[in-house]
């Protein structure tokens, strides 16, 4: 059978019929591998097809994962003969999820496989004796032969199976090197079916590039069934998993973990976590975010301090671009001047505040480091902030400022426009502009 050759970019996966030094998709030099696949006569096969509304809908198997929190996300747990993609920065706690998952189901019985492709069987066995006594029926493989692992796969029909990771796996009749598309893409591809064939749910635990962005070919997310992230910065407890995209349910879910010596563990109210030392200091606002069906109580801090040189603005866990804005809006519309300071924002505990629900906190925050009062702690704050100062509404208000007075605020600062349900015990005050809302943190909110 003839075989042709065409390159594919290591990074992004474009293809191209000849070699080039740069690749055309994403820029970068150096990254085209040659890859030859034989040429197949063409046949035409007559196919089948099904009726809709005639085919079985009940659902599919669903597994538990063991973990409240990763259930969460999936809607569930996994689904028989599906396949997981759990990806993340180093460190973050990818192989730990996984390894929990496999523990808590041969806990109970079902029979578990790890495929470990970049650890010893004593290094992964070190690691599981942090969550307790390693119950029996936990197996690993220690291989990098995807020839192996898809053996092991068919012959033992695992409920759950781990591939850690990915990009390791390799098949020696690819000329590619370990870790090249062709490589990735061709393990992750053999697995996939054997996976559907027996049954098995199947996670395959990936890496990211230097840009925070999944490694290998962008064909792997179309390839899986569910595409999870997990983040959170590494010096911190707090742990997020996220799913980027689930064929078995919706996508806009979040879970919580915490990262602690037996590894991980839920953290169904990250309250306690977020919440730091009382004190009154400038500089320090509280608000809400919403993520998925969760509210989060975010501790916004700022400090704006002189500069001895050229003024710098750092971001840490928050936007720099909306923190550029709202300085520009606080010294055009507010008088708040801080081009010759510097400026530092940031979020307590870990948490990331991005969304531009954080806008009148962070402003706030700014404001009060800059002008030098303390906006009382009992007061959370929530609301976008336009180019013109004014307040603007935001999603799930009422969730909000309820999750607010949950965790002890007594009065919150929002716009003046926007759908707000009455939440007993808390003085709302209603701001068109940031001006008002700073005068309403700054001169008090009884």
């Amino acid at each position: 059978m003839k075989s042709h050759a065409i390159h594919v970019c290591r990074e992004c996966g474009t293809t191209s019929p000849r070699w080039a030094g740069r690749c055309a998709g994403c820029g970068e030099w150096n990254t085209l591998d040659e890859e030859r696949t034989p040429s197949k006569p063409r046949t035409t096969a007559a196919l089948a097809t099904t009726s809709l509304r005639e085919s079985n809908d009940e659902n599919q198997a669903v597994i538990s994962s063991g973990v409240g929190e990763l259930d969460r996300v999936l809607g569930g747990g996994f689904v028989a003969g599906s396949t997981m993609l759990l990806f993340g920065e180093p460190g973050v706690g990818k192989s730990t999820l996984a390894l929990m998952s496999l523990r808590a189901l041969a806990l109970s019985k079902q029979p578990v496989l790890l495929i470990a492709a970049e650890e010893s069987a004593a290094q992964v066995a070190q690691r599981a004796r942090r969550f307790g006594d390693v119950p029996g029926g936990l197996d690993v493989a220690v291989t990098t032969d995807v020839d192996a692992a898809e053996r092991l796969v068919r012959e033992r029909h695992p409920t759950l199976c781990v591939v850690d990771s990915i990009s390791a796996m390799s098949d020696e009749s690819l000329a590619s090197v370990t870790g090249s598309v062709p490589q990735i893409r061709h393990a992750a591809e053999r697995l996939c079916a054997a996976a559907k064939d027996s049954g098995t749910a199947l996670i395959l635990v990936g890496h990211v590039t230097k840009d925070g962005e999944l490694a290998g070919p962008r064909t792997l997310e179309h390839l899986v069934d569910t595409v999870v992230r997990i983040e959170g910065d590494r010096h911190a407890t707090l742990r997020f998993v996220r799913a980027m995209k689930h064929r078995f349910g919706p996508t806009g879910e979040v879970g919580l973990l915490e990262m602690v010596s037996a590894g991980l563990r839920d953290l169904p109210d990250a309250a306690l976590t977020l919440r730091g030392p009382q004190l009154d200091v400038p500089g320090v606002v509280f608000s809400v975010t919403n993520d998925g069906s969760r509210s989060l109580l975010v501790e916004m801090q700022a400090l704006v301090a002189s500069s001895s040189g050229s003024p710098r603005r750092v971001a840490h866990q928050v936007s720099s671009q909306r923190l550029s804005l709202l300085l520009a809006v606080l010294e055009a519309r507010c008088a708040v001047d801080t081009s010759a300071s510097d400026v530092f924002a940031a979020t307590a505990g870990g948490l990331p505040a991005n969304e531009p629900g954080v806008d009148v906190a962070l402003a706030l925050a700014v404001a009060s480091a800059a002008m030098n009062f303390a906006v009382p702690r009992s007061v959370a704050a929530m609301g976008e902030v336009g180019l013109a100062g004014e307040l603007r509404a935001v999603s799930g208000l009422t969730r909000r400022v309820r999750e607010a007075h949950r965790l002890g605020a007594t009065a919150v600062i929002v716009p003046a426009s926007g759908e707000l349900d009455d939440v007993p015990g808390v003085l709302v005050h209603r701001c068109a502009s940031l001006v008002e809302a700073i005068g309403i943190a700054q001169n008090g909110t009884k």
